[in-house]
């Protein structure tokens, strides 16, 4: 059986969180609306109309909360700044009260003798500048900068280790693509937009905090499959470097300073060659201290010629009897690994972090407890994964699983459940699940 002491004694631990995920008080104490408020009002957008106007109420609980990742071993907690807490209007005016309450959870976690890690961008964009057209619109660069520099001066001296981006491909891919996250915009022309200012912003945000924090440790989080083939025909492999192209290298290779991906695709032919000058690719690329990967699970994909520009298509885990969490991702341990290999393999790559891991099921609170023997048996797979990573000599420095508590999972609202902590979102009463038990048992070895 793996134990923590395996990792060797430099091997950081630790929980991730996002604060529109957990925060609530989502329009008081000064702060104004981000998308996913105002998205999450439009009928049909998130699963039973949930919203995230209290969540977990961590505004109000945060002392507790800290205490929790203390309790279950853990010595890094990871949160976001919420940009409209900060910045009601996306720019401009600065509200005092998110000033003052970010400042007490960071002492708080010094206090506690928590290493916090934080994140600047994790999806909740200001609505005042998605009405001037959000990450499509080349202003948001300016405001975005803004934002960085104001975060890198308040808590800079007290906070050292700063995540500038959460998963670039998911927020534009879902939120200016495919429509299903906030904004709710469609189309190629907005994705596209929407990927180019992301990745100068993760560039941007990198070179603002090396300049104006001391001894800073600045990576930036990539969600990331690995991409099998369904088969060894030739149309299922293209497609499957298609799907390997947008999920994997589109932000990951202009940070290297590698450019744009291309490959045998005409879409992202056009696009990385309208976006290479030597201006853009200087201005995208940034040498980030580590990489963030962000894995749940491997995509399986089969051309198909009825989706439009990329043909490909997704083959479930229910539909070829694979295992899966409530979610139905499939659960793969090997695939983990590999995906792990795949970034390790860019040599510009200084070291790796897993900034988010996790699994979500159907938990129930029954006597005050929450049995869930599948999470620990995902973790148990999954950390095994890594630690044969680590032991091949890959510089991986820490973990971090998703996430401290069930909490608003964007469109699934409150139903899905990842927390190492179960929520009561009625009565904001938390119960650890034997998997967070499992966590702290697990850290003393």
């Amino acid at each position: 059986m793996i134990k923590a002491s395996d990792f060797g004694p430099d091997f950081h631990w630790g929980v991730a969180t996002a604060a529109a995920q957990i925060e609530g008080a989502a329009d008081s104490y000064g702060k104004g609306p981000s998308i996913w408020d105002t998205f999450s009002k439009r009928s049909g957008k998130i699963k039973k109309g949930h919203q995230p106007n209290i969540t977990c109420d961590f505004y109000h609980s945060y002392k507790a909360d800290i205490a929790l990742v203390k309790l279950l071993g853990f010595s890094i907690f990871r949160f976001s700044i919420s940009w409209p807490r900060l910045m009601p209007y996306g720019e401009g005016a600065v509200n005092p009260e998110g000033i003052r309450f970010y400042h007490e959870v960071i002492d708080e976690c010094l206090s506690q003798g928590i290493t916090p890690y934080v994140t600047l961008y994790h999806w909740d964009l200001p609505e005042a500048l998605e009405e001037e057209g959000g990450w499509v619109a080349f202003g948001i660069n300016g405001a975005f900068n803004a934002f960085v520099t104001l975060c890198a001066k308040t808590y800079g001296d007290k906070v050292k280790n700063w995540i500038v981006l959460n998963e670039p491909f998911g927020f534009t891919s879902l939120g200016y693509m495919l429509g299903i996250h906030a904004p709710g915009k469609t189309g190629l022309t907005n994705f596209f937009s929407a990927v180019h200012h992301a990745a100068i912003a993760q560039g941007d945000g990198g070179r603002i905090l090396r300049s104006e924090v001391n001894n800073a440790n600045i990576g930036t989080s990539y969600s990331c499959s690995e991409i099998i083939p369904y088969s060894q025909s030739e149309s299922d492999i293209l497609a499957a470097q298609r799907v390997d192209c947008l999920m994997n290298r589109l932000f990951l290779e202009p940070a290297l300073g590698m450019g744009y991906p291309q490959t045998d695709w005409e879409v992202m032919e056009k696009f990385s060659i309208q976006h290479s000058t030597w201006r853009h690719t200087e201005r995208l690329s940034f040498d980030f201290d580590f990489i963030g990967i962000q894995n749940y699970f491997p995509l399986t994909i089969k051309y198909n010629a009825f989706i439009p520009v990329i043909q490909a298509w997704e083959v479930k885990a229910k539909s070829r009897k694979k295992p899966h969490t409530a979610m139905g991702w499939e659960i793969n341990a090997d695939s983990f690994y590999h995906i792990i290999k795949q970034f390790a393999a860019y040599p510009k790559i200084k070291s790796l972090m897993i900034s988010e891991n996790g699994a979500a099921y159907h938990d129930k609170l029954i006597g005050g407890q929450v049995h869930d023997q599948e999470r620990i048996q995902y973790f148990q797979l999954y950390l095994s994964a890594l630690l044969k990573a680590k032991q091949e000599g890959l510089n991986i420095t820490g973990y971090m699983a998703w996430t401290l508590m069930d909490n608003f999972e964007w469109a699934e609202g409150f139903n899905a459940r990842f927390g190492l902590v179960y929520n009561d979102f009625k009565t904001q009463q938390r119960a650890i699940k034997d998997s967070g038990y499992w966590f702290q048992e697990f850290l003393r070895q």
